[in-house]
């Protein structure tokens, strides 16, 4: 097992070592995850274990837990959003052999060269991660303040609205009477 997570590794021959990689990185190291999120404060433990299934497909099992800084899209305020990733990735050198990766393996293409960025394989689960739109778990739904629940209907129009509707199978009840 490594700590230092190489910028660049050679997949196919990280594979044949059967190779791994652990330990934490800054959430600053991430630029694309970084324009998600709130700062890039935090740091997410990680490791990438590098092998053959039983089958012989080259693997990546990746582990990957950190704390996401996001804003909450309901009270605007940073809070920090718990993440656990455990995927398992199937090593490709062609998109046709994407068909050959079990079910709950997601494909990764590596480029003609065999080289491949691991901190990309990180950033990429975690940005996965994000919610489309960021709500703090922590806050409820509360009613307003001034404790007044505000809608465009009239008080009329709620009323009507909360009646049940007419069953309409009574016309068709009076029809049967009437043979």
């Amino acid at each position: 097992m490594s700590n230092a997570l190489p910028e660049h590794i050679d997949a196919w021959r990280t594979v044949a070592a059967r190779r791994t990689y652990a330990g934490t990185l800054p959430l600053s190291a991430m630029p694309r995850l970084v324009g998600l999120l709130a700062d890039a404060e935090g740091e997410c433990e990680f490791e990438l274990a590098f092998e053959r299934d039983p089958f012989g497909i080259a693997i990546v099992d990746l582990k990957a837990k950190t704390r996401l800084p996001l804003v909450c899209q309901r009270s605007l305020e940073r809070f920090e959003l718990a993440v656990e990733v455990k995927q398992q990735l199937g090593l490709i050198s062609d998109e046709r052999d994407e068909a050959s990766l079990p079910a709950d393996v997601e494909p990764v293409l590596v480029a003609e060269d065999g080289m491949l960025e691991p901190l990309a394989l990180i950033e990429d689960e975690l940005i996965l991660a994000v919610p489309v739109v960021p709500v703090n778990p922590a806050i409820e739904a509360q009613a307003p303040e001034d404790g007044v629940l505000w809608t465009s209907e009239s008080p009329e129009e709620q009323a009507e609205n909360d009646r049940p509707a007419p069953n309409p199978f009574v016309a068709l009840a009076s029809l049967k009477t009437k043979r």
